[in-house]
């Protein structure tokens, strides 16, 4: 199978960056893909004015593309912050503004998925005080998923580029998920499994894969080392991806890597025009 039998999205905030952000959907779909994926676009803001929002619903309607992940505010990101739901005082306070604004976009898109990044530890902060915390924050975030119908998912990062995240294993992730879907009853809080993030970790993936692709709602791609396409490093993706779907999972699998130093545009060629179709 390899490749042909996926489904992609693009992740526009890691690629395409070269362009507007308005301008990415479009250029998304002039590559031949029908699903797109983002992380909260407004860094410095989790409350964006109605105006910004109207106008990349606009793009991406536009675009006729499908927006299947988006993430909540997350802090700076691309850059110092790992997530904003787990920090004392004014970023958890961001969290909290943020989560019926993005479930609200996502809705009015039909996006159902929302990732919610635990961010970093805190120095002089007891753990258990930010676990806590985290908790509160994820079940007001899985409550706000279900109520639009989405999966609230929970993502592992890796230790080497992460050092103060505290979810850097798949094990860690879960535990988390299960923590969740505990407290709601919901069930809909579910693994983000990226696969780099996880080998950069030193995991056994098909363990990974084998342990948890039934409670993985979404899947994200790079290779490694370098977090380039497919085909720049030594990450067997497309056994990988085999494997997950061997084992049950038939979701979007999103691309969420590094175009290096060519346009966005050139950093397909790992997969033919007519495979980046929806299947």
């Amino acid at each position: 199978m390899g490749f042909a039998e996926q489904r992609f999205t693009v992740n526009l905030s890691i690629l395409f960056t070269e362009l507007p952000l308005l301008e990415r959907p479009a250029a998304a779909a002039a590559a031949g893909f029908p699903a797109v994926e983002l992380w909260w676009p407004w860094a410095d803001s989790p409350t964006p004015e109605r105006s910004g929002l109207d106008a990349l619903r606009k793009a991406i309607e536009d675009a006729g593309v499908r927006l299947t992940g988006l993430n909540f505010y997350a802090g700076r990101l691309p850059g110092p912050d790992r997530g904003a739901l787990s920090v004392p005082g004014a970023e958890s306070e961001r969290f909290r503004a943020n989560i019926d604004v993005a479930a609200d976009f996502a809705r009015s898109l039909g996006c159902t998925a929302l990732n919610a990044l635990y961010g970093n530890r805190v120095d002089g902060v007891d753990p258990a005080e930010q676990d806590a915390l985290a908790l509160e924050n994820l079940t007001l975030a899985a409550r706000a998923a279900d109520r639009i119908g989405a999966v609230l998912l929970i993502e592992a990062l890796n230790a080497p580029e992460s050092p103060r995240y505290p979810l850097v294993s798949a094990p860690a992730a879960v535990e988390v998920v299960d923590r969740v879907n505990e407290a709601t009853g919901l069930g809909n809080a579910r693994f983000l499994m990226d696969l780099y993030h996880l080998a950069m970790n030193g995991e056994d993936l098909p363990s990974v894969i084998e342990r948890y692709a039934s409670k993985t709602g979404h899947v994200q791609i790079a290779d490694t080392p370098g977090r380039g396409a497919p085909g720049t490093g030594s990450l067997p993706l497309a056994d990988l991806l085999d494997g997950l779907r061997k084992a049950g999972y038939d979701g979007w699998v999103g691309l969420e890597y590094k175009a290096g130093d060519r346009p966005s545009a050139d950093a397909f060629g790992w997969l033919p025009v007519a495979q980046r179709a929806a299947r």
